[in-house]
C-alpha cells in the first residue's frame, strides 16, 4: 500500500513539473536509465539504500554519477527522494510515472499469453484488435503459458481476457458439479 501511494504521489508531482516544462519523454527516459543503472548495480543500491549514509553523500555519489548526464529537474526530483529517504521507491514511481505519460499519450498495455508461440502475423493481428478494441494505441508483450492447452489470456491494466481452453474446461467442471 505504501509503495503505491507513495508512487503515484511522486510520478504525479514530477510528472506535472515535465509538462511545465515539455520535458515528459526526456525525464521519463532518464528515469528509465537510472532506475535500471541502479536495479543492475548492488554496490550502488547499498550505498543509496543504506541508513546511515548520510542525505549528503548519495546526493553527493548521484551529482557525480549523473551530472551532465541528466537534466537538472531529474537531478534534483532524485536528491528530493533522497532528502525524504523514498531512494528505494525509485522503481515504482519510474512504472507509475510511465503509466502517466501512456495515459496522456493514449496509449496503454497489453500482456498476452497463449499457449503456443504465435507467428508475427498473428502478433501483429492480435496488435491491431486490441487497438481497436480499447480505443488506443496498444504496446503489446507476448508469452507462452502451455499450461493454458489452448486459447489466449489478454491483460490489459486490471481487465482480463481469459479464452484459453483450461478456463472453459474449469468452468464446464463447475457446471457438471453443480448439475450433479
Amino acid at each position: 500500500m505504501l509503495k503505491g501511494a507513495v508512487g503515484s504521489r511522486y510520478a504525479e508531482a514530477l510528472y506535472t513539473i515535465a509538462e511545465r516544462e515539455k520535458s515528459v519523454e526526456v525525464i521519463e527516459q532518464e528515469l528509465i536509465a537510472v532506475d535500471a543503472v541502479v536495479r543492475d548495480n548492488r554496490d550502488l543500491q547499498k550505498v543509496l539504500y543504506h541508513p546511515r549514509i548520510t542525505s549528503e553523500d548519495k546526493k553527493s555519489l548521484l551529482s557525480e554519477l549523473l551530472s551532465g548526464k541528466v537534466s537538472q529537474v531529474t537531478l534534483e526530483f532524485l536528491n528530493l527522494l533522497v532528502d525524504r529517504q523514498r531512494e528505494q521507491f525509485l522503481s515504482v514511481i519510474v512504472e507509475y510515472y510511465i503509466n502517466l505519460a501512456n495515459k496522456a499519450r493514449n496509449i496503454t498495455e497489453a500482456k498476452v499469453t497463449s499457449a503456443v508461440e504465435l507467428t508475427a502475423k498473428e502478433q501483429k493481428e492480435m496488435a491491431a484488435l486490441l487497438d481497436k478494441i480499447t480505443g488506443k494505441k496498444v504496446e503489446t508483450s507476448f508469452s507462452v503459458d502451455p499450461s493454458l492447452i489452448g486459447g489466449v489470456v489478454v491483460r490489459i491494466g486490471d481487465r482480463v481476457i481469459d479464452g484459453s481452453i483450461r478456463t472453459r474446461l474449469a468452468t464446464l467442471r463447475e457446471h457438471l458439479r453443480q448439475i450433479s
